[in-house]
Formats: C-alpha cells, structure tokens, sequence
C-alpha cells in the first residue's frame, strides 16, 4: 500500500555504536565449508516473494519493507536515482532489527543515499552471530531487488561490524553481482581467533575477579549484558585498582569503563556461540598470555600458571571454523576504514584479514585505512562518503586508495 510522505533523511545525525532460502543457505553453507575456494555462485532460482510488504512515497524518494523468507528487509530508492545499488549489512545485534516505513536512514546509511544510491538491507531472522541466516538472506533481497526495480547499473556492498565481515564474505563467495565492497568497523578475519581471544580475556578476569561474573562454561541462558551487569564489573575493578591495570594492559584498553562494557559484551558473545554450536566451540588450552605489564614478566607468568583452561567440544569448535573462516580470494576490490582505537573489534583485526588475503595472492584487492579518531564505528558521515567515493572509483579501473590514514 502507499502511504503518505515522511522525510527520508535525517539531518547528519552522528553515528551511534548501532527467510530462511533453502537454495541460498545450500550455497552459503558449502562455501563456508571449503572456505570459498571458489568466487562464483551457481545459478539462483527464481527470487522469492515478498509479504506484509508497505510503500512509502515522498519528495524523497520510495521506501519499501516487507518480510522475504521470515527476514525483514528494506529498500530506499532515492527521486533521483543513478540506477545503481549498495547493499548494506548491519552489525551484531542483542535484540532484533526491525523497520518502520516512514523511519529515516541511519547515518550509516545517509552518505550513500545522498548519492543517489538505491539501498537494500535485510534485518537477518536471528540475531547475534548471524552470518549462516544474514548472507543468503541478504542475497534474496538483492534479487528481489533486481526482479522488481531492474538490473542495477553497479552493485556494491557495504557493512559494519559485524557487517563488515559480511562484506568480506561476500566478495569472497559470491563476488560476480558487485564492482565493490566498503567495509567499516568490520570484524574481518578468522571468527574462531576473534571470538578466542575475547573468550580467554574473560577467563583472565575470572581469575583477578573470581566470582564477579556468571559461569563462562556455559554462560547462563538468561544473561542478557545490561547494564547491571556492565556496573557490577566496574564496581569491581574500582575495587581493586591494581588488577584492574594487568586487565587493561591485558586487553589493550583504555579505561575501566570500556573493559567493564567488554567484559560484559563478550560474556554475551560466548553464550551465543555456545547455544549456535550447541556447545563450547572455544578454548584457552593453548593461549599464552602476555602483556599484563609492560616492566616485568612475573604477573605473565602468574596468569599463565593460574587461570582456569577450557577446552572446546568438537563439533562446536568446526561450526564456529565455518562461521566463517576466510580463504583471503577476495574477489572484488575492498576498501576497510577503521578508527585508531576501537574498544570492540581492534584495530589488528585488520592485520589477521590482511594476513589471510595476502596469502591468497589477493592483497591487491585490499586497502585498509584508519581514521584518528577512537571508539567502534565512530566516523562521521563525510568520512563514510569519502570512503566510499574512493572505493568506487577504484572499483571502476581508477586509482587504488592510498593505504593509512583516510585524506580528506
């Protein structure tokens, strides 16, 4: 149905830290099993059907959403369209992503839109981890797209956080439809590393602060990350100054309070991937810690000797390897932007992707910039549409961006 008109866009607000396809999942799930070895998809079936679907029309432009497959999706098509497409992924989300039709952009999203880009984005039927259920979805959408506005000029893909990783994957497995990829804030890179470390970081603080948090095998069910628990891991560490430091210099963060919130932040990501794996994919058996002073290696050696080791159950540990373990043929050019201190994905996670794709003769695919700013995620939008400005020029046969610090 159309309805009335509501703006589009907000006024650059700042960015804040935020169907199930059988056919689709088939392809997602064998090419995570032999880690993309092959960039091109086999052909898709006919793109499903949308239901609940509304329209609304404004001096903007058209926005639709619906439910395709049991994933919410939208679309925004600006008045003055170039008749070319970004699809965009969203990051890790605790609680559900819904749309509202006569909801503005996010500011993620303003930079492309004033471009004159269409823009596709799917809510994803799960939350948390869900790259399994987010990509194939994701891929529905943009045929949907395609059936129903036509074939895009260009098609790029675009994401952050969790959705930069989704970027990623899909420039390795399925990198034909599109000319190119933006990736910010991503969490690129092998996901058992990612989620290992934080998974041994939290292990390390049960050891200087027994019994602050819940079990970590398993994690409770009903933990939930709020704010209560957020204060209850402060409370602690203002209690006890002095381990409080060995965790920062531990972790590589800044202050009590972004250890409080990670803390906190990958308690819940374990649980998740523990119930997604139907049991403990991570282990610390093998983790050497390090770093815990910068003057002496005895408070190293006292971890080491004392933190409590877990080991991962099979079967758990080869769902977490799928979901997803990069192959680095990164099949279109990429660009990945990130702030020089990030509390939640680091910036080294660059260098484990970097790592990946320069192995597999793909480096040239590959540009990561920073920006000297901290936080997760925290660009403005001109960065974002400087980015991705360079990113399409590159991906049309212009100049590679040049590596380190964003120019603007």
């Amino acid at each position: 149905m159309i309805q009335t008109a509501m703006p589009l866009l907000a006024r650059r607000p700042t960015i804040a830290s935020s169907a199930r396809l059988p056919f689709a999942a088939v392809v997602l799930l064998s090419a995570l099993t032999v880690h993309a070895a092959s960039p091109a998809a086999p052909p898709a079936p006919p793109a499903p059907r949308p239901t609940q679907s509304q329209v609304l029309q404004s001096p903007y432009g058209l926005t639709e959403i619906g439910l395709l497959d049991g994933a919410a999706y939208r679309i925004d098509v600006p008045t003055n369209w170039n008749h070319s497409l970004v699809v965009f992924y969203h990051g890790y989300a605790l609680q559900p992503v819904s749309f509202h039709v006569a909801a503005r952009l996010t500011a993620q999203q303003i930079p492309f839109f004033e471009r004159h880009y269409a823009i596709a984005q799917s809510a994803y039927s799960e939350t948390g981890w869900a790259l399994q259920q987010a990509y194939p979805e994701t891929e529905s959408l943009r045929r949907y797209f395609t059936r129903k506005y036509g074939q895009p000029l260009s098609t790029y893909v675009a994401g952050r956080s969790m959705g930069g990783d989704l970027v990623s994957i899909t420039l390795e497995i399925n990198p034909r439809p599109y000319l190119g990829g933006l990736d910010f804030c991503g969490s690129v890179g092998p996901a058992y590393q990612f989620f290992e470390r934080r998974f041994a970081m939290r292990a390390a603080f049960d050891h200087y602060f027994p019994d602050v948090m819940p079990p970590l095998v398993p994690v409770p069910a009903d933990y939930g990350d709020t704010i209560a628990d957020r204060d209850k891991v402060l409370a602690a560490l203002r209690a006890n100054p002095a381990n409080a430091t060995l965790m920062r210099n531990l972790t590589g963060l800044h202050s009590d309070l972004d250890l409080a919130h990670d803390i906190a932040y990958w308690t819940f990501l374990v649980g998740d991937m523990q119930r997604r794996g139907g049991g403990n994919p991570l282990d610390n058996r093998n983790y050497i810690y390090s770093g815990t002073s910068p003057t002496s290696s005895a408070s190293d050696l006292e971890l080491n000797d004392k933190v409590k080791r877990y080991t991962a159950v099979p079967h758990a540990r080869a769902y977490l390897v799928r979901h997803y373990t990069p192959s680095g043929h990164l099949g279109r050019p990429m660009l990945a932007l990130h702030t020089i201190y990030d509390p939640i994905v680091p910036v080294s996670q660059l260098a484990l992707y970097d790592r990946e794709v320069q192995a597999a003769g793909a480096g040239e695919n590959l540009v990561q910039q920073i920006v000297d700013r901290e936080g997760h995620c925290n660009f403005t939008q001109n960065e974002i549409g400087d980015a991705f400005d360079e990113m399409v020029r590159w991906a049309h046969g212009g100049p590679r961006p040049a590596p380190g610090v964003l120019k603007q």
